[in-house]
């Protein structure tokens, strides 16, 4: 017998505390954007030194006992194989496995059985010659036999030589970063055989009769202006048990409520990760709750082409094509119902972490070409979580590209959104005018993980013919410094989550002077930042609240972190957060603060809806969702991340149909999606007094009117003083302003809908006013009012 290693963070002991690194950052300009990078999400390993390899620290791993090969017979017919398509690929009554590995000098496959996996055992092992079974730099084989329950993996030797990049180990079984599933733990958060972290992987071996029927689905290709993009956690959407839905935590669960997201108004859904990844990579015993800390958030990929199998209510039946197929069928539901579906991807850096991670796949196979590295072979972490994806290099890039249109043409989704996408633009490793253009350039010395100002990767992704006509949207910064918003490299065709919306606007509303003429610019889609390079107001993803930091419930409720909870002493999460808690400190406060801080959250709301660009919500919002004043939940898989079903059911959630309310507002209103930044002819500013606006560093107060070809003309205005404040409106002869929004009343009053009881009894309190031409607005309110006919009035 042999004895093989798989890959394996730790065995875990209860007893053991792993301490997540978090990073934090600063411009040089001095602007904090420690917020914007924090993701907490770094690879926690254990290493173990290996005598056998003079002395080089390791990855701790379990062994594995794999039978020698004997005399008997192989039970498959061995083909020489095709070097392309990579990946496993059914065809021709086999299955042809093809991988890239440019430096190993041998390579295995390894076929194991859905009952060997978990006993740690290798079911049969081909050897590849490389004479017969390389073409290149691809190592293939063709295989038929019987592949029921069968699943694969590679080992591959060659230099184990960390200084010159090199992670070669033979007694490693790796995943083929084509594997279209990956099969290991059955369910979400359980341990493997003997507690384990980190039990063995391995790849789904596909079949010719795996069929999904599609129903004629077809992409929705909705214009981006038209979008409103709602932010979700597949499994925190529906795990709590007010959902009752029959599969809590999965894709068939969040198809049971999308019903909920059509009523919003919500005809986009960013899902948070759901490649594969591990939810037990960060687990240790957090002794303020009580409870074990997970990767909750997910940022942190084990293989790019397959969903999470653990969000998949069919375990590991059929070897994972049952996940497959669960996150086809929420695809395919959620177009039924109007709704495109966009992924978090993470492409800049993987679970492998630095050079104490657990090897997985990329490094186990060419570490030197998927990882961005230095001469000595240390990891650069642009990622702030042990490695840097080689985004750059031809081989990562046409990955890339590859992994894209799978999910694109196989999958159907409608989109991606790039985490720290700043990352897919800097210069890759041994970088070169001659790897990358095929000629050399006099003067041409790329530093490795410079910005390019056309990078290769974002190049061959806009100009794709799959991929160009997708949604495509950049977390345009890295946790190297690099913060490109309003300069990511675009093609036409990028959108950017705009965090200077967020600030922008966050000041503004919360009564910060200063800020009159940044959130003007926020209104009209932020020319400021993409009119100059031929953009368009859609390509602003405007949003005040996400994932990472404050909800918008929080947001009014707390001036500082309360991350106690992470088990870190508070000392994790972003220290500046352009929140205000309208008074005093938490949830338990005067009636007087309560209602101001409703006020606070519809006018943060309304903003968002009447802004050109396009708006994006996050899970929970609707409702107000609050995290405890938490603004670094990657680590808790509980209520703290859970929507809460009950709470949104609750009839003092009156919020939730403001919000209904406001969508369809913007839905309706031709003149909030525009596909050009406005101009006079459509758009006029106004101060207290009509076309008197007010740039001044000490003004509070910003409105505008809005020539709409569906409403005729509305007037919005924010009132973000201390102070109320009676203003006067614009004259329209023959014509009369009628009140329709007003965050400064109580529901269900703001929003004047014609179904409110005393509906016309409350228009007409404000009547003597409107005879004036006049409105008056509390401190920290804003209004929407239409123009009818004055003998409609």
């Amino acid at each position: 017998m042999e004895l093989l290693h798989c890959p394996s963070i730790s065995t875990y002991k209860p007893k053991l505390s792993f301490h997540n690194h978090l990073f934090s950052r600063r411009s040089s300009n001095g602007v904090d954007f420690e917020s914007i990078w924090r993701k907490s999400r770094s690879s926690v390993v254990n290493a173990a030194v290996d005598s056998g390899r003079g002395g080089v620290v390791k990855t701790a791993a379990t062994a594995v006992v794999v039978e020698k090969p004997t005399t008997e017979r192989c039970r498959f017919e061995v083909l020489s194989g095709k070097p392309l398509p990579f990946g496993a690929t059914a065809r021709d009554g086999g299955v042809n496995f093809a991988v890239f590995s440019r430096n190993a000098t041998a390579a295995t496959l390894c076929l194991i059985t859905l009952s060997d996996l978990p006993e740690k055992r290798v079911t049969e092992q081909i050897f590849l010659d490389p004479l017969a079974n390389k073409t290149g730099d691809v190592w293939h084989v063709f295989l038929k036999g019987d592949f029921e329950n069968m699943l694969y993996g590679y080992k591959f030797d060659g230099k184990f030589c960390p200084e010159e990049g090199h992670y070669f180990d033979s007694s490693q079984i790796v995943l083929d970063p084509y594997a279209k599933a990956i099969v290991s733990r059955g369910e979400y958060g359980v341990l493997g055989p003997e507690d384990d972290c980190w039990p063995p992987m391995a790849g789904m071996v596909p079949s010719a009769s795996d069929q999904f029927d599609w129903e004629g689905d077809l992409p929705l290709k909705f214009p981006q202006r038209d979008l409103v993009i709602y932010e979700m956690h597949v499994r925190g959407f529906t795990n709590h048990e007010s959902s009752e839905t029959k599969y809590p935590g999965t894709y068939l669960g969040v198809v049971e409520k999308l019903d909920h997201l059509k009523e919003l108004g919500v005809n986009c859904i960013e899902l948070m990760p759901c490649h594969e990844f591990n939810e037990l990579e960060y687990y240790s015993y957090n002794s303020v709750l009580g409870d074990y800390k997970f990767n909750f958030w997910g940022y942190s990929t084990i293989n790019f082409f397959s969903p999470m199998g653990r969000y998949s209510s069919a375990g590991l039946s059929n070897c994972g094509l049952g996940a497959i197929n669960e996150f086809k069928y929420l695809v395919k539901e959620a177009h039924k119902r109007g709704i495109e579906v966009i992924m978090d991807v993470v492409f800049n850096h993987t679970a492998e972490g630095n050079e104490n991670g657990p090897i997985l796949s990329f490094r186990g196979i060419d570490n030197s070409v998927f990882y961005t590295l230095a001469p000595k072979g240390e990891f650069y972490n642009y990622s702030g979580c042990g490695n840097t994806f080689n985004c750059n290099n031809p081989i990562v890039r046409q990955f890339i590209v590859d992994c894209l249109r799978y999910w694109v043409t196989e999958m159907h989704v409608d989109g991606f959104r790039f985490d720290l996408a700043s990352i897919l633009t800097r210069s890759s490793s041994s970088w070169n005018a001659v790897n990358v253009y095929g000629n050399s350039i006099d003067g041409d010395v790329i530093t490795t993980g410079t910005p390019l100002r056309s990078p290769p990767l974002i190049d061959m992704i806009s100009n794709d013919p799959i991929l160009c006509g997708v949604k495509l949207i950049a977390e345009a910064w890295d946790c190297g410094g690099l913060y490109q918003v309003g300069m990511f490299p675009h093609w036409g065709i990028w959108s950017e989550w705009n965090g200077k919306y967020r600030d922008m606007v966050r000041q503004f509303i919360k009564g910060t002077d200063g800020f009159s003429g940044a959130f003007a610019e926020c209104l009209c889609g932020s020319p400021n930042l993409y009119q100059k390079g031929g953009r368009k107001p859609w390509n602003s993803i405007n949003f005040v609240c996400a994932h990472d930091g404050f909800t918008l419930a929080d947001l009014v409720t707390y001036n500082n972190k309360h991350n106690l909870a992470n088990g870190e002493d508070n000392k994790d999460g972003e220290n500046h957060n352009n929140s205000w808690n309208c008074g005093e400190e938490g949830e338990y406060a005067s009636i007087f603060v309560k209602k101001l801080r409703k006020r606070q959250m519809r006018n943060f709301f309304l903003c968002l809806m009447v802004s050109q660009g396009v708006p994006m919500i996050y899970m929970g919002d609707e409702y107000g969702h609050t995290k405890g004043g938490n603004n670094n939940t990657y680590c808790h898989d509980n209520y703290i991340n859970y929507f809460r079903w009950d709470k949104k059911d609750e009839s003092s959630t009156d919020f939730l149909r403001f919000c209904g309310l406001m969508t369809k507002f913007r839905h309706e209103c031709e003149s909030l999606g525009l596909d050009g930044f406005p101009t006079a002819e459509r758009l006029q500013w106004h101060g207290h007094t009509p076309r008197t606006p007010d740039w001044s560093e000490t003004s509070r107060f910003v409105a505008f009117t809005l020539v709409d070809k569906v409403k005729g003309e509305v007037y919005i205005a924010f009132n973000a003083s201390h102070l109320p404040v009676t203003i006067t409106l614009p004259d329209r002869p023959g014509y009369r302003w009628q009140p329709f929004v007003d965050t400064g009343k109580p529901a269900p009053f703001d929003f004047l809908t014609d179904d409110v009881p005393e509906r016309e009894t409350a228009a007409k309190q404000y009547s003597h006013f409107l005879d004036a031409n006049q409105y008056p607005m509390l401190s920290y309110s804003s209004i929407i009012l239409l123009l009818s006919s004055a003998d409609d009035a």
